[in-house]
Formats: structure tokens, sequence, C-alpha cells
């Protein structure tokens, strides 16, 4: 019985840390947003121990800050972290699509196709939710194919700062062509076996979110940490 009740309420804590943690991620709870322990507790019909456990958890990931007595907010997105992210997901990704061009499963390459033609889809519609976890499912199969996901695993604890800006970029953006054609051209290259070039245009690819970045800062400033922030943290 008692262990029925703990595998409940194990289950309650991870529904509401998984669900507080997409919204983040989306965007439905923006850089900035207050967060209460009552209004989520009452929004997801749970005590307020769960929420609680959970507003730890993403604060121990860099998603909240939990404040004494002023309460708990979405952490502003940090322009550094973006970076460190950036660079890190740059040196990992070039050396897996390497691999990959030296051989790539043909089940994972059909995988990345049958992607490709849902990111079309997804143009059409302008959906920049479905439009993200393609992108995120593309990366994902390349190391899939090089049996590399432990690292794709450890990599994502990293990626929510970048993430959200990409997920930003999708919102503000109108066209996004040039990162279907990367996507096309890469499963290309991975195909032909061109490791020279997959590795080239991977670069490319990944540099466009720090590119990107200095955009999306004067877009939508209120969204990311001050200038005055990033100076004292480095001092």
């Amino acid at each position: 019985m008692h262990g029925s009740f703990q595998r409940s309420t194990d289950s309650t804590g991870h529904m509401v840390y998984n669900e507080l943690k997409l919204r983040i991620m989306n965007l439905d709870l923006p850089p900035g947003a207050s967060l209460s322990e009552k209004e989520m507790a009452l929004a997801f019909d749970v005590s307020r121990t769960p929420v609680r456990e959970s507003f730890v958890r993403l604060a121990q990931e860099g998603l909240v800050h939990v404040l004494p007595q002023r309460g708990t907010k979405v952490a502003l997105i940090d322009p550094a972290y973006v970076e460190e992210a950036r660079f890190m997901r740059e040196q990992l990704e070039k050396a897996v699509i390497r691999l990959a061009c030296v051989s790539f499963p043909e089940e994972q390459l059909l995988q990345l196709k049958h992607n490709l033609m849902l990111q079309e889809e997804s143009m059409e519609k302008h959906d920049g939710k479905q439009m993200f976890e393609l992108d995120e499912a593309f990366h994902r199969t390349l190391f899939e194919g090089c049996q590399k996901l432990g690292i794709w695993s450890v990599m994502q604890q990293m990626n929510a700062h970048l993430n959200r800006s990409r997920r930003l970029w999708l919102n503000a953006s109108s066209d996004w062509r040039h990162l279907y054609k990367h996507h096309q051209q890469m499963a290309a290259y991975i195909e032909a076996q061109d490791g020279e070039r997959a590795e080239a245009l991977m670069q490319e690819h990944l540099s466009l979110s720090i590119t990107d970045l200095e955009v999306l800062r004067a877009q939508y400033s209120e969204y990311f940490i001050p200038a005055s922030s990033e100076v004292k943290k480095k001092c």
C-alpha cells in the first residue's frame, strides 16, 4: 500500500515537472513570468508539494528563480548560457555528423527524409511549435544513428537557454527555409558520405543561433538578462 502511494506521488511530481518545463520551453510561460505555487496546484489539481518540488528541479536547471519572500519567476534567457550551449553543440554535432558520413543506418536515413517532409508541412502551416520539435528530432536522429544517444541526453541538460532562444526565433521569423535547406543538405551529405562538407555545414547551421540572438535581444529585450547583469557576472 505504501509503495503504491509512493509511486503515485512520484508520478504526480513527474507530471507537474514535465508540464511546467514544456510550458517554459514553449514560451507559454515566458521569461520573467511569475509562478505561484497555489495557482499551479489548483491548475494541475494537485497539492502544493509536487509543485514546490518541481520548482526546485527547474531552478537546478536554471529555468526558474526561487526568490525568498518574493516568489518564483521563470528565468530570463542568459546569452552567456546560450553561447556556452551552442559551443558544446557545435563541437559534438560536428563530430557526430562526421561519424554519420562514415556509416549511418538506412532506418535513420529514412527517418531524416520523413522528418524533412514534415518540416515542409510545418513551413506551410507556419507551425513554430511543430517546427521546433522536428528540428530537435532531426538532430536527435543523427545521434541515434551513430549510437550516441547518451551524449544527446547529457547535451539536453545544458540546452535550456539555447532552446528557448531558438523557439523565440521561430516565433519571430516569417521565413524558415534556410533552416529546412540546411537539414536537407545534411541528409544529402550523409547519404553521399561527404564528411567535410557536412561538418562545415553543421558549423554554419549552429552559428545561426548566435547571429539571430542579437536580433532577438533587440526585439524581445524583456526576455533577456540586461547587459549590465552580464558584465557583473563576468567580473
